[in-house]
């Protein structure tokens, strides 16, 4: 049992730190099992015969125990990671008990126990009494939630000793569900699988495990973090070809160009992954590919009491991706600032190919391609979930609300709550038709985002010229926001039948800014019901 003196004096950035000095060592025996794979290339490619297939073969062995070492490393940094968010949200929830004990006039000793003031009398020490019982219930629930947290922690590294102590053990399994499998058959033959068999895929198979929807947050982070440096080396090898080649000089410097911006976009990711302050960043895909992909959260999802899933829009692929991350950031830090009681995990979900230039963004074929990966990625983490649902929250800007919208609409979305922000239409006239209440269907467009005066739907030159005909000096020839939008009615128009929030005049992209109230009402929308009659 966690006592009030432990919670009171516990530091949860000194876990976060332990886990990351795992991450790091977990780094360096990555280096050394890199290592000894290049030996073993060259020992194969430089000696034939049984003796050179038996040498290289040895020296590939001795890499396995290596790599298995290395990904119990970076479980570990999960674990501690996850403990110190536990522990994080235990004192918050200690703080807001205290918070509240000042003005009921309730005392607390330092054991916390509670009691009313001893100067309060007659009615107001009633109160008090009740409030002191309040505070004390509050004080509870919070060493309960550190001693969930402590429990959960120790169980998990007893087990990476055991599995240490067993040498760790490999199994091949039996069976693997193919993609596009739906996420809740996926969980179960997961569930079904032993520990070695779970090893073995992470070790031997981590391109399979990192992208199925259905497998564990944990495990697909283990399984992406050990592609990383593959991902980036064989960027690097593919631009030294392009140099090398005889290609026009103007497709080579593109090509060239791409690759750069890939690798760069690799090292963004990199970096928020080996981070050591702040809530550990978990990699659910990672796709260098084309333009680039990937989805990455903030805060393990399957532990969270909210998940926010953002879409970003036109432009945004790997090589940008350092806006992205910084707007999932400042989404983590705000709802983390509004109520520090309750785990938020962010995630970017740019798991489709967003449209690149104005051209590809006037069609909604790139939104209704992404339909299906989006569906089956909200789905899994649905499935993955420990404990109580979470609350889900699902946003897309610009383009990505039209990705959002047209995935609501027609394969469904498993969320609480959907937003729209900077809209240019989400593909539907009315918010009934994506599959939740109206009234958790939000959206929000500053006075100034050019998007509502750019993309005006087919209607609105019919009606600015009968305004014109009409009466030359019409207030409806004024620039304004137009109701009808490029792929449908603007959410933010009260025809629309969704709820509306404002924030400050900040343009297209300043939503996330930290003096933008937007960015607040974000926050408390993805807190819960609780929080969300205070969006204004």
């Amino acid at each position: 049992m966690v006592t009030y003196t432990q919670l009171w004096r516990a530091d949860p950035a000194a876990w976060r730190a332990a886990g990351a000095a795992w991450s790091r060592l977990a780094e360096a025996v990555g280096r050394r099992a890199a290592e000894l794979g290049a030996v073993a290339g060259r020992v194969t490619d430089g000696w034939r015969g049984a003796a050179g297939a038996a040498a290289g073969g040895h020296v590939r062995r001795l890499r396995e125990p290596l790599d298995a070492a290395r990904l119990a490393f970076v479980e570990t940094d999960q674990v501690l990671s996850g403990f110190a968010s536990g522990l994080a949200r235990a004192r918050g929830m200690l703080a807001a008990a205290l918070a509240a004990a000042g003005p009921a006039h309730v005392e607390i000793d330092r054991s916390g126990r509670t009691a009313p003031d001893v100067t309060v009398t007659g009615i107001d020490r009633v109160a008090a009494l009740h409030a002191a019982d309040r505070v004390g219930a509050g004080i509870a629930a919070a060493l309960s939630a550190a001693a969930m947290a402590d429990r959960t922690a120790a169980a998990a590294l007893d087990r990476l000793a055991a599995a240490a102590a067993a040498g760790w053990p490999l199994a091949v399994p039996r069976s693997r569900p193919p993609f596009g499998t739906p996420p809740g058959v996926v969980r179960q033959w997961w569930a079904g699988l032993t520990e070695p068999e779970r090893r073995w895929l992470l070790l031997f198979e981590p391109a399979y495990v990192g992208r199925l929807d259905g497998v564990p947050v944990w495990a697909r982070d283990l399984a992406n973090r050990s592609l990383l440096a593959g991902q980036r080396a064989g960027l690097v090898r593919e631009r030294a070809l392009a140099v090398k080649t005889a290609m026009p000089r103007h497709a080579a410097v593109s090509a060239s160009h791409r690759l750069v911006g890939l690798m760069s976009g690799i090292d963004a990711v990199s970096a928020r992954l080996s981070a050591e302050t702040g809530e550990r960043a978990y990699l659910l895909s990672l796709d260098p590919t084309g333009d680039g992909r990937v989805v990455l959260a903030v805060g393990d999802p399957d532990r969270a009491d909210n998940v926010l899933t953002y879409v970003p829009g036109m432009t945004a692929d790997l090589r940008a991706v350092r806006d992205d991350l910084g707007r999932v950031e400042a989404l983590a830090a705000r709802a983390a600032a509004v109520d520090q009681a309750q785990r938020t995990s962010v995630v970017l979900w740019l798991d489709y190919e967003a449209p690149s230039f104005l051209d590809e963004a006037m069609f909604a074929a790139k939104a209704e391609s992404a339909g299906p990966a989006l569906h089956r990625f909200a789905e899994g983490l649905r499935t993955t979930h420990e404990g109580p649902p979470a609350q889900q929250t699902v946003l897309g800007h610009s383009y990505g609300s039209l990705t959002v919208g047209t995935t609501a609409r027609t394969f469904g979305l498993p969320a609480n709550d959907l937003i729209f922000i900077g809209s240019p239409g989400v593909g539907t006239d009315e918010a009934s038709t994506l599959g939740i209440p109206p009234s958790h269907v939000w959206s929000s467009t500053a006075a100034n985002d050019p998007i509502a005066y750019l993309a005006p739907g087919w209607r609105e030159p019919f009606n600015r010229a009968a305004a014109l005909l009409t009466d030359p000096l019409s207030p409806d020839l004024r620039p304004r926001p137009s109701e009808d939008l490029w792929f449908g009615r603007n959410p933010t128009d009260p025809a629309f039948g969704g709820r509306v929030f404002t924030g400050e005049p900040f343009g297209h992209s300043g939503y996330w800014r930290a003096d933008n109230d937007a960015l607040t009402d974000i926050a408390q929308i993805a807190l819960g019901p609780e929080h969300q009659s205070r969006v204004e």
